[in-house]
């Protein structure tokens, strides 16, 4: 399904329990809403779970130029409006981490509660070149050009090596993503800038970070808990950035428990 929110289109699923309490989910750069999958099973007898594809991702409108994570924090909200919801529960990865902090600050109230997997509030100083490096490589060659060095981030080489089938299923969302979407969305990363605010956020807050994620490593985990009085923190051994998926089982134990423990 798709709505017009915010000048875009949002292409959008919703499953699981209708009478239960919203569950929002939003996922990673050059991914889309099919990087929670593996999660649906374990929330959808409980919840009414919301995922979606972020701007420039996935089936949604993907235009040109830089995006903000402001913009994208519209985005959500525009959704939320068009589809009633006033109070959820928001799991967010990575870029989708990044939304959430921006949303919550921006519209206090809404989240019931806070899950921040694999992220960051603050950019690295050497953030304009990296993510710039990265938006130059995708115009340059297309996504194939960035494929193999953000298999190689995402996942534990043993993981990558031992689960084909994952690799072609996560490639596929990394290839079919616009490059326009993927450069807009690198912009927004490169210019995160929460942590100073984050004691404003006043919901139960849930960090999780994979023990071998390079790409927002445990520290930046660390510094997000060190900021959110009040917040867990959970450190998921032989996982990368993608935490969700290469230890799944334990991911969603851990979040169902938080959930549980939020409400």
């Amino acid at each position: 399904m798709k709505i017009k929110t915010n000048g875009i289109e949002i292409h959008y699923e919703i499953a699981g329990n209708p009478q239960g309490p919203w569950l929002t989910m939003s996922h990673s750069l050059a991914c889309n809403l099919h990087m929670w999958d593996d999660q649906m099973q374990a929330l959808s007898a409980t919840y009414n779970v919301l995922r979606f594809d972020t701007r420039g991702h996935g089936q949604s409108s993907a235009p040109g130029g830089d995006y903000t994570l402001e913009h994208m924090a519209d985005d959500v909200k525009d959704l939320f409006d068009a589809l009633g919801i006033t109070r959820t529960h928001w799991v967010g990865l990575s870029m989708g981490g990044m939304i959430g902090q921006t949303f919550a600050l921006k519209y206090p109230g809404v989240f019931q509660s806070l899950v921040l997997a694999d992220t960051t509030s603050r950019r690295p100083p050497n953030a304009a070149q990296m993510w710039g490096d990265r938006m130059a490589a995708a115009r340059a060659g297309g996504m194939p050009a960035v494929l193999d060095s953000t298999l190689a981030r995402w996942f534990t080489a043993p993981y990558k090596a031992s689960a084909m089938n994952v690799m072609k299923r996560i490639g596929a969302q990394i290839l079919s993503t616009p490059v326009d979407g993927f450069a807009g969305a690198c912009a927004a990363i490169a210019k995160v800038d929460t942590l100073d605010r984050l004691k404003e956020i006043n919901c139960p807050v849930f960090i999780i970070v994979g023990e071998e994620d390079h790409g927002t490593p445990p520290d930046m985990a660390h510094a997000i808990h060190e900021n959110l009085p009040g917040s867990e923190l959970l450190v998921i051994p032989s996982a990368a950035h993608l935490s969700n998926v290469e230890q799944a089982e334990e991911f969603n134990l851990a979040i169902t428990g938080f959930l549980t423990r939020a409400a």
